[in-house]
């Protein structure tokens, strides 16, 4: 099976021709990413392997099939970018990475909510400028400190229990509770109630039309003032503009995000010889209380490891016709 790999960066390469050692498919790797434009660039493969800004609309599916691609291949977990029912029309399966390490991503939650509360990367800069005053530095206990999950998958999951071990109260939002998580002293309950008491709120949830913009005017108006608001799932949870208003009034505390709902022109890439023209993002970038980091939570060497094991017995299993257990099928 010969394989068009959309968006790739120097580690996808580096992991998947690593493991490609045990199936020896024939791979072509792309930098740019899938779109109308540059979809003709799969003629000849029989499946493509796409990223999470990678542009799988129902006009990218018709070419793709019509080119005699069989199978689209996530290498990651979300699938907000694909036109299910497209890929369904065209019998085009799509499969996924459903739990690459979620211990990855977090991790990167925990690391971003303590950086923002102990002012770490301040810290830091300071001291490389022998500047040695704390004034300005001024952080809380966790300790003690109300939590709020917003989605309890396996992400949530391990957020929590990190969570619980810092000796925080734990609170959770899904439409599926996680008997588990009840029985070591997560507390569920509605969203409306859970927003007033968090100190700091986490979203772990997937992109679809139930979550978009979970965050927004009415939602931020209910959380507690000065509260935290971390973000490692989908950009497209927060509205921006809200985000920008209740940090302007000082409503919220601090914001981490590592997703942002218009990363597709601006994550993966180096700009920094360019004139970046996303208002948005540049206006987040200028308040002292806001952390940004690139989409980096999947990225550590065990998370990569297993998006290139699953990936690749995801397309072994299609091309011997084995079930595809992690084929993501459109709602009905």
């Amino acid at each position: 099976m010969k394989i068009a790999f959309f968006s790739t960066q120097s580690y996808d390469k580096s992991f998947f021709e690593d493991h490609n050692r045990d199936f020896d498919f024939a791979i072509d790797f792309f930098e740019v990413p899938l779109t109308e434009q540059t979809v003709n660039l799969a003629a000849g493969a029989q499946a493509v392997c796409v990223f999470v800004n990678d542009r799988v609309n129902a006009v990218v599916l018709e070419k793709l099939a019509a080119q005699g691609v069989a199978i689209v291949a996530l290498r990651c977990a979300g699938f907000n970018n694909v036109d299910l029912a497209a890929a369904a029309r065209h019998s085009l399966p799509v499969v996924r990475v459903p739990a690459y390490s979620p211990h990855a991503v977090a991790e990167h939650a925990v690391a971003m909510m303590l950086t923002l509360n102990r002012k770490t990367h301040k810290a830091y800069n300071r001291i490389r400028e022998q500047n040695f005053s704390l004034a300005g530095l001024l952080g809380f206990d966790l300790f003690g400190k109300t939590v709020a999950v917003v989605g309890t998958g396996n992400i949530g999951q391990v957020f929590c229990r990190i969570m619980l071990g810092f000796g925080c109260r734990v609170l959770a939002y899904d439409v599926a509770e996680q008997d588990a998580l009840k029985q070591a002293g997560v507390i569920y309950m509605p969203l409306d109630a859970l927003l007033p008491q968090a100190d700091v709120l986490s979203l772990h949830c997937p992109l679809n039309e139930h979550t978009k913009y979970l965050i927004n005017d009415k939602t931020l108006a209910r959380m507690k003032p000065g509260a935290m608001l971390i973000n490692t799932s989908r950009g497209g949870l927060i509205d921006t503009r809200s985000v920008i208003q209740a940090l302007k009034s000082g409503h919220l505390g601090a914001l981490g995000v590592d997703v942002y709902e218009q990363e597709e022109s601006l994550f993966f890439r180096d700009l920094s010889d360019h004139i970046v023209t996303d208002d948005m993002i540049m206006r987040l970038m200028s308040f002292p209380n806001v952390l940004i980091t690139a989409h980096q939570g999947f990225f550590t060497q065990e998370a990569l490891t297993q998006i290139a094991q699953v990936t690749l017995g995801n397309l072994k299993a299609f091309t011997e016709g084995k079930p595809l257990t992690n084929a993501v099928r459109p709602n009905k």
